[in-house]
């Protein structure tokens, strides 16, 4: 018997001047990965890749780096996959009227769609994301929900799958994001062993939150206030309610609440579950203690504590985050 010949799927990469280059890079590695991957396996299928934009010739990314392109394929071609990048140059990128033109023009015809951070703003420029559930990065998910109230803009998930649309947040959620639609179309295996060849875990769950991003609180601008931020992110398991905190502000209870949630952003209760939550992870990361142990450390009392805030913050159990991110002993231990 012959081996049955599968054409390789076509994935056309959008480019275009002032794209983040591992928007289109990283899932280029990644599908580049998955077809050598699948030869391997002696499986048939894999992809042909094209990073395309509307010009042919080097692009220019947001940070410098050149990357050769060829022109847009015709409108006509087929077309299996089609990612759209991100970048600062996007909004210009969403001006250029042949650009959204062909995207809107070709989208229709492809099996899927998938964004990568704010490539999302290039798919709702042209219509496609309307009544859709979409993510992209956490700093521009404001942004697209308010140019675009048409779309429900989730800026939790890593990604996120609406039909034959799918969209990812910022940057190396493009990874993620590759390896998913990897493991769709190839399978666990091929995907498996392109997380391995990349160093990393198989793929984060697209419903996991952007957690892997650092978290920013803002400073308050009283040092009382900061007096308190401190002291309850030097010893997150401490006694943290509420009256505690404004007498260490030297505030009565309403007025502390009142300048704190005016200063930094939310309640004194929400920052103190957000600082149990790091100290949570970090313990999870580097710690073999049970969940009972490191919930009680961390201010929580019980590990089922922990799982509900985990669950509601995180969108993971703290059992799942740890298989994902702990670090063994012998990489925490220099030699």
């Amino acid at each position: 018997m012959h081996a049955v010949e599968v054409e390789p799927r076509h994935v056309v990469i959008v480019a275009f001047p002032g794209l983040q280059p591992l928007d289109a890079v990283a899932p280029f590695e990644v599908f580049a990965g998955a077809t050598r991957a699948a030869a391997l396996l002696g499986r048939p299928g894999g992809y042909r890749l094209t990073l395309a934009s509307a010009e042919e010739g080097p692009v220019r990314s947001d940070s410098g780096l050149s990357l050769g392109t060829v022109p847009l394929p015709d409108p006509a071609a087929r077309i299996d996959t089609l990612v759209l990048a991100g970048g600062d140059g996007v909004q210009s990128a969403r001006g250029d009227e042949a650009l959204v033109s062909w995207i809107r023009a070709v989208a229709p015809r492809c099996r899927r769609l998938a964004t990568v951070c704010s490539g999302a703003f290039l798919a709702a420029e042209a219509g496609l994301l309307e009544g859709r559930r979409v993510t992209t990065h956490w700093a521009r998910a404001e942004q697209l929900g308010t140019e675009f109230p048409s779309v429900e803009v989730d800026a939790d998930p890593i990604y996120i799958r609406d039909g034959k649309v799918w969209t990812s947040a910022g940057v190396t959620a493009g990874i993620d994001l590759a390896l998913a639609l990897v493991q769709d179309d190839l399978g666990t295996e091929v995907a498996q062993i392109v997380a391995r060849h990349l160093v990393m875990f198989l793929h984060r769950p697209g419903g996991q939150t952007q957690f892997a991003s650092p978290v920013w609180v803002p400073r308050a601008e009283r040092s009382a206030v900061r007096t308190v931020q401190s002291l309850v992110e030097s010893t997150p398991g401490g006694d943290h309610r509420l009256p505690i905190l404004a007498s260490a502000a030297a505030m009565s209870v309403r007025h502390f609440a009142r300048v704190f949630t005016a200063e930094v952003g939310e309640t004194p209760g929400r920052f103190v579950e957000r600082v149990r939550v790091e100290a949570a992870r970090h313990e999870l990361e580097t710690t073999d203690d049970t969940l009972d142990v490191v919930a009680a450390r961390c201010g929580f009392r019980t590990a089922e504590t922990l799982r509900r805030v985990f669950q509601r913050r995180l969108n993971v159990a703290p059992d799942f985050y740890r298989r994902r991110f702990r670090v063994v002993a012998d990489e925490r231990t220099p030699a």
